[in-house]
């Protein structure tokens, strides 16, 4: 008898335990990704300071978005934000563009400056993230 109970009480905790699990699993955010189409190609400063040249670089980039119900909100604003990353390369110098740091930088920038524009534009950030798939820069 003892064995049976103790055997019972083992299974309800076990049984308690996959419930939180399954629950959790549950509560955890279903996020959207929107491609940004087509590639981004645009223009960055090349060489030192007073230096005339430039360079081009080619971007793909998807958005990663907190919830997929953004995706239509996201569409709509598309050329807004492809505006913003095309301005925000073309004020990067050879060095930054061409670094990975600088890279994580420029991608940090982005970000940062997408979450406002959605901000300003929705009331709700809506990024979780900018993800760079595509990254081929050429020195003019």
């Amino acid at each position: 008898m003892k064995k049976t109970l103790l055997l019972i009480a083992s299974l309800l905790v076990l049984l308690g335990h996959q419930n939180a699990v399954f629950a959790q699993d549950q509560a955890r955010k279903t996020y959207a990704y929107f491609s940004l189409e087509p590639d981004i190609v645009t223009n960055f400063l090349n060489g030192g300071s007073g230096s005339r040249k430039l360079g081009y670089i080619r971007v793909s980039i998807e958005l990663m978005l907190n919830d997929p119900e953004y995706l239509e909100a996201t569409e709509h604003h598309s050329p807004l934000l492809k505006a913003a990353i095309i301005d925000i390369f073309g004020r990067q110098h050879e060095e930054k563009v061409k670094s990975l740091t600088g890279r994580e930088d420029i991608r940090r920038t982005c970000l940062e400056k997408l979450k406002e524009l959605m901000l300003k534009e929705t009331g709700t950030e809506m990024i979780k993230d900018v993800i760079f798939t595509k990254y081929i820069y050429h020195q003019g």
